[in-house]
């Protein structure tokens, strides 16, 4: 046991590449996971990691490692598995990817009767940008995780729809931002205002290129002012009047800073977006993952 708890505490560590937020994350001291880490480069004779005061990277070997710890937890963790019969035996530790907004729209009603049917089975939810959550799930960093759905969708995958949200534009109510751009509510979106007033945009993912391909049938070019990594933080510099920002719906409704936001009605309207869980096929295999699983759908 102490050596897959070793290749946890790698794996954490790969992915963080950080001392204090690994062990912040694993409930150890930093210097545990140090000790950990060093016996592990001892036991293989090679560095895992490249790191000094500033700055932790995986080496060459590091990299080959990490699928092995990787392959190596979730073969132990499928031998756990089937050595539970009954299902309330069914024990053990899976991983769930989500935003935030994810986690209290969706979430609470399905792990609420999954933790009452397998009381033995622990949660590790992980929160971050949807954008993210495909990847984590192809790459095994997560068992399962609530993506939004691409158009094009790895055919490794699985995928269980929950619902669907719009994409809309928010405007700040803030006076000073529609003075500034001499705009007032609800906007007329003609094309001359693009090039006015600022945009605050996804960096990447489905919800920008579903907008990209909006705005290159409309024939419009827009004022980019920033492009930013997750919805929520979308929200709040649209709130402080920094300029107009695409999210799904979803987000706004949930979020402590709608009262400060409007929405903007644009023709034609963008194409709604379905949400849901996505789990590779193989992990399937697995009794715990197919117990949430089946939960789910």
């Amino acid at each position: 046991m102490n050596d897959y708890k070793s290749l946890q505490y790698f794996l954490i560590l790969s992915e963080t590449l950080h001392f204090g937020k690994a062990s912040q994350a694993l409930h150890i001291s930093p210097s545990t996971l140090s000790r950990s880490i060093r016996h592990l480069e001892e036991q293989l004779k090679c560095e895992l990691f490249l790191r000094d005061n500033r700055s932790v990277e995986l080496t060459n070997e590091g990299v080959r490692f990490q699928k092995f710890a990787r392959d190596s937890l979730q073969q132990w963790q499928q031998l756990q598995d089937s050595l539970s019969q009954d299902k309330h035996q069914l024990q053990g530790t899976i991983s769930l990817y989500c935003s935030v907004t994810a986690s209290y729209s969706f979430l609470h009603e399905v792990l609420m009767q999954f933790r009452l049917d397998y009381p033995k089975i622990e949660i590790i939810l992980h929160t971050g940008d949807t954008d993210n959550a495909i990847s984590r799930v192809l790459t095994d960093q997560e068992d399962i995780a609530i993506a939004a759905k691409p158009r094009r969708m790895p055919a490794s995958l699985a995928f269980e729809k929950l619902g669907q949200t719009p994409l809309v534009l928010i405007a700040p109510r803030n006076k000073g931002f529609q003075k500034q751009f001499n705009t007032q509510m609800p906007l007329d979106w003609e094309k001359s205002i693009w090039q006015d007033v600022p945009m605050i945009l996804p960096e990447k993912g489905i919800f920008r290129e579903e907008f990209d391909a909006w705005l290159n049938q409309a024939e419009i070019s827009p004022n980019i002012y920033a492009q930013v990594g997750g919805n929520e933080a979308i929200v709040s510099m649209v709130s402080l009047g920094f300029g107009i920002g695409l999210v799904p719906k979803i987000v706004v409704e949930n979020s402590p800073l709608a009262e400060q936001v409007d929405i903007i009605d644009l023709q034609p309207n963008l194409a709604p977006i379905e949400i849901g869980f996505c789990v590779r096929k193989k992990r399937l295999q697995s009794p715990m993952v197919k117990a949430l699983w089946d939960s789910i759908a």
